[in-house]
Order: structure tokens, then sequence, then C-alpha cells
């Protein structure tokens, strides 16, 4: 009975038991070896107050909480006492007591949430703005219209309230719209597909504008009009109108000093390549204009008219005077006088056309190379006029300094004046053949000739090299 009340009581007043068992019993079994194993099998019944333990070995004392980490069941030898039991010891008088600390009871719980149901009546309440519902349901403006309309509040405070539709309504009509999800998954698809070919067709455009202003920012006027006559066509054109300045002056005071028809034809020769070269410079400067709403293609086309009439400006003055002297001079000869002068003159002539002509074969080089072409075609294709005209005339006048000195020196030699004559008409054949080259090529390019095959070929190339085009017809 003091085992049940024991257990009744609990685990810490068992310890104050005497330490008696019965003898093994049969009916006992293997179950009483043991303090633990009577615990667990057959519960305290076998345990009488009467007995004592057979063998005094270690008594483990448990808890019903768990052991903690690093800690077994806690041991207390018997014969540690200051007071050992003995045999005839009198169950009624406590010879030894183990108290021990009651130890905390720790108990395990296990929180289960409960599951919250969302029904239709929380589902109705959602909201959708009226772009996404154009984006993700692939409606129109007009599908919209016949839904409900509610005004709710915007979350910022600098904006006013906004008109939303509920996404039942908006999925209904979806539905009645395209017939089924899969229709507006295409639907959508497609539609994202058709976003982004936009905008790689939008990002190649910028950058083509982009390419088409860094070119079109080349072509602009420069700011100050000098700068445009310190490189390029415009210094070739200033270096051989100072020049041509210069010989039309020596020219004309030897003419009057001698009175020589071919010196009177060179005199001719360089006015007209003065002026002609000044309406070439007044072509350049109008050329790099601004384009404006009444002229939106720009001015470019100001060097060919100036170069045009320019050559007709050579036909008619230097070819016509030309020509006039030297059948004067063979209708009615007239002595010439000494013609020292008039061979220096001629020989800083050729010196000084000899330079500008080389002044021009360097730039038209430089600019043949920059486009790829040979000297020959990018002369014959007037791709610079001003440029061209500038090397025609000064080839002309270096040819025409030749001529006019050769046909003096005949003179000279046999006294003849004739050969004066035809030198001056050589002059004026020469020139008119200049002018009728130049009237020629830039008639060519004011009436807006084709380009080149091999540039239309690789225009081609680059068109169809783009995944953009599908075919490229000429």
């Amino acid at each position: 009975m003091a085992g049940v009340s024991a257990r009744s009581r609990g685990w810490s007043s068992l310890c104050r038991l005497y330490l008696r068992v019965h003898a093994v019993q049969p009916s006992c079994g293997r179950a009483c070896h043991g303090w633990q194993r009577s615990v667990k099998s057959r519960g305290l019944l076998c345990l009488m107050p009467s007995s004592r333990l057979p063998v005094q070995a270690q008594i483990r004392l448990y808890s019903s909480n768990e052991p903690k980490e690093g800690s077994g069941p806690t041991e207390l030898n018997a014969t540690s006492s200051t007071e050992k039991p003995t045999a005839g010891l009198d169950p009624g008088k406590s010879e030894q007591k183990f108290t021990l600390p009651p130890d905390p009871i720790q108990v395990k719980v296990k929180a289960v949430l409960k599951k919250r149901e969302y029904g239709s009546t929380y589902m109705k309440n959602n909201f959708i703005t009226g772009v996404r519902a154009m984006n993700e349901f692939c409606l129109k403006p007009s599908d919209l219209e016949p839904l409900r309309k509610i005004r709710r509040r915007s979350p910022h405070d600098d904006s006013e309230s906004f008109t939303v539709f509920l996404r039942s309504d908006v999925e209904t009509k979806a539905m009645e719209v395209w017939g089924s999800p899969e229709a507006i998954y295409r639907e959508r698809k497609l539609r994202k597909e058709e976003e982004i070919a936009y905008r790689e067709n939008l990002f190649r455009n910028q950058k083509l504008l982009k390419e088409y202003k860094e070119f079109l920012g080349t072509t602009k006027p420069r700011l100050s009009t000098a700068s445009m006559f310190l490189k390029g066509p415009g210094k070739v054109v200033m270096v051989a109108i100072c020049i041509n300045g210069l010989n039309f002056f020596f020219k004309l005071l030897a003419w009057v000093y001698t009175g020589s028809a071919s010196m009177f034809s060179e005199a001719i020769h360089s006015l007209a390549d003065t002026c002609n070269q000044a309406l070439l410079a007044l072509g350049i400067s109008q050329s790099a204009r601004t384009p404006d709403p009444g002229h939106p293609y720009g001015f470019t086309n100001m060097r060919y008219i100036a170069s045009l009439i320019s050559g007709v400006g050579i036909f008619m003055m230097g070819a016509g005077l030309s020509w006039y002297h030297g059948i004067m001079g063979l209708l009615h000869p007239q002595p010439i006088e000494s013609l020292l002068w008039a061979y220096c003159i001629l020989a800083g002539s050729l010196v000084s056309e000899g330079a500008t002509l080389l002044v021009a074969i360097n730039e038209i080089r430089k600019s043949a190379r920059t486009k790829g072409l040979s000297f020959y075609e990018y002369v014959i294709q007037s791709k610079d006029p001003s440029t061209n005209v500038v090397l025609m005339e000064d080839a002309a006048a270096v040819l025409g300094v030749i001529m006019a000195a050769s046909c003096m020196g005949l003179t000279s030699l046999t006294g003849n004046p004739y050969y004066d004559s035809l030198g001056s008409l050589g002059v004026g054949t020469l020139l008119g053949a200049v002018s009728a080259f130049l009237i020629y090529t830039n008639t060519e390019a004011l009436i807006g000739r084709s380009i080149q095959p091999e540039q239309v070929q690789r225009l081609t190339e680059l068109l169809e090299s783009d995944p953009a085009v599908r075919k490229s017809d000429r």
C-alpha cells in the first residue's frame, strides 16, 4: 500500500521508501529484477516494504521529463550513505532518506493553424484597372464600356481617384470576346511578340537617326565664312583665285608692252579663270547654307550650278576672245617687238599655274581615296565640281602657257607674226574643250543620274542582310 500511495504522490516520495523488496517470486518473473524493469513491466505492485534489495548495487532515479542533451540518468550509490542498511532494520524506522529537488516538467505543444477559407464573397471584391484589364485580357476600351465602374481612392495624395472594374466582370467579358483561356493566352503572346519587334525596330530607327544626325553634322554650314576656304575645295579655289589674279595682271602688262596676240590670249585666259573661280567660291559659300522650308533639300546643287556657269564663262570669255584676237592677227598681222619680258612672265605663269595644278591634284586624290574611287573615276563622275573646275582650268593654263611660249618662240626665230596668231587660236580651242567638259559633267550631275552599279550592289547586300527585309528589288 505504501508503494501505491507513493505512486499517487509522485516519484519524489518514492525515494523515501525503505530499500526493501520481496524476494524474487515466480509471479514476478524477470520483471522484478532491477528498479527500472519492475516499474516498466509490472508497476509498483511487486514492491513490498518488508523485503530489502538482495543486491545493494546502484539505484537509478528516473524522472518523467525527457533527459537533457548530454546528461544521463542520475545514479546514487546505496553504500555511499553514512549509515548502511542492515538485515535487522526495523521497517518502521527511517534509516536513510534521499531528498532530490523537484525537476521542472516540460511540455511540448504543437500549434495547428486553422486554414482560412476564401469563398466567392471574398473573391468578388477583387478590382482591376482599365489598363491592366486591356493588357492582361486583350480587351478594347469599347469592351469595358458596358461593365460596372467603381471609383476608388488613389493611394497617392497628389492624384485623384480612379476608375476600376470588378475582376469577375472583366473575366466574364474576356470569355465572351475570346471564347476560351487558351485563345486569350495566344493573343497575349502574339501581342507581346509584336511589342518586342516594335521596340527592336524603334531602337534600330533611333540608331539610324543618330547616324544620320552625325552625318548631317558634317555638312552643316560652318560658323565662319572664312573657315570654309581654309581646307578642301574652298582652299583650292582661293589659291587659284590669288594666283590667276596675279598672272592676269602680269600677262596684261606683257601684252601691252609687246603687243603679242598669244600673250593677249593668255591674259584673257587668266582673267576668265579668275572670274570663274570667284564664281565657284560664291557657289561653295551658298551650298553650305542651312535648309529652310522653301528649300528642304538644302543648297548643295549650287556648286554644280556655279561650275556650269563657270564653264559657260570660260567658253564665252576665254575661247571667244582668244579666237577673235587670233583671227584678227591672221587678217591684220602686226610686227612684234622684243619678247624677252613676255618669256619671263610666261615662265613665272608656268610655275604658278603648275603649283595650283598640284594643289588641285592632291585634293582630288585625297577625296577619291576617301570615297574608294580612282582619280579618273572621281573626275569623270564630277564628285567635287569646284575642284574639277580648278583642275581643268589649271591644266589648260599650263598647256596654254607651253603653247603660247612655243608659238612666240617660232615668231622670234622666223619673224613671222602668223605663228603668234596660231598660238592664240590654239589657246582658244583648248579653253573651248575645257568649257565643253565642264558643261557636260555638271549638267549630268544636275539632271539626277543614277548611281554606279557597284554602289547599287553594295546597297542591295546591305539591305538584304537586315532580318526585317525579305526582298529588295532594283
